[in-house]
Order: structure tokens, then sequence, then C-alpha cells
């Protein structure tokens, strides 16, 4: 049975959300109770590459939305955090520490070029 890239999607939201919200991190979840799983979007939205991965924030976002329309993942909302690292490959490696660093996100969807 093929699967499609939006059911591949949507899987793996929801995998990366449930393992950061239950297995993952169970220390932080403790202390976080019901605050928003906050997830890390890194698709260019600019430059040469936003014709082609501007779709896939929106699959992303899409895929989020219906699963917080649903309740969330074991009751907690799913938060995008999107970043554009303007289709400049440099840029990537630091939007996505800033994801992880900063913005603290439990998972990064992105880079989907051997380049980025």
């Amino acid at each position: 049975m093929a699967v499609t890239r939006r059911e591949f999607l949507k899987g793996s939201v929801v995998a990366g959300a449930g393992l950061a919200a239950g297995v993952g991190m169970p220390r932080i979840i403790t202390a976080q109770g019901k605050e928003p799983v906050k997830i890390g979007v890194l698709h260019s939205l600019s430059g040469t590459m936003a014709i082609s991965e501007v779709s896939l924030r929106d699959v992303v976002l899409m895929a989020v939305e219906e699963i917080n329309a649903k309740g969330g993942v074991m009751g907690r909302k799913i938060q995008p955090v999107v970043v554009d690292p303007a289709s400049n490959w440099d840029l990537f490696a630091e939007k996505a520490k800033q994801l992880l660093l900063q913005d603290k996100v439990a998972v990064v969807f992105g880079c989907w070029t051997s380049v980025s």
C-alpha cells in the first residue's frame, strides 16, 4: 500500500511530537504540564529553493492544524516555529542551532536536500 506525502508528514509530526511529549523528555514534560510541544520547521521560504520548499512548510503546518484540531498529542497542542534559511546552505546549520538552543523546539522538520 502506497503512503502519500501528506500521510507520511502527518505521521512524522505525530511521532516527533509524541516522542518529545511522552518518551523523549519526561522531566521537561512534567515541569511544563500542558504547555504546547514546540516543533521547528526549517524550509527555505525565499531564494532559489522556495519554489519547492514553501509547499513542504505548508504541508507540515496543515498536519499540525489537523492534529491540534483533534486535541493535539497526549493532550498537548503542537506549536510550530518556522524559520527561513533563505536557500543559503550556511544558514541551515545556524537556523537549526537557533531552533534547538534558543527556541527550545523538541524536533526539527526540514533540510530535505543533501546540501542542507
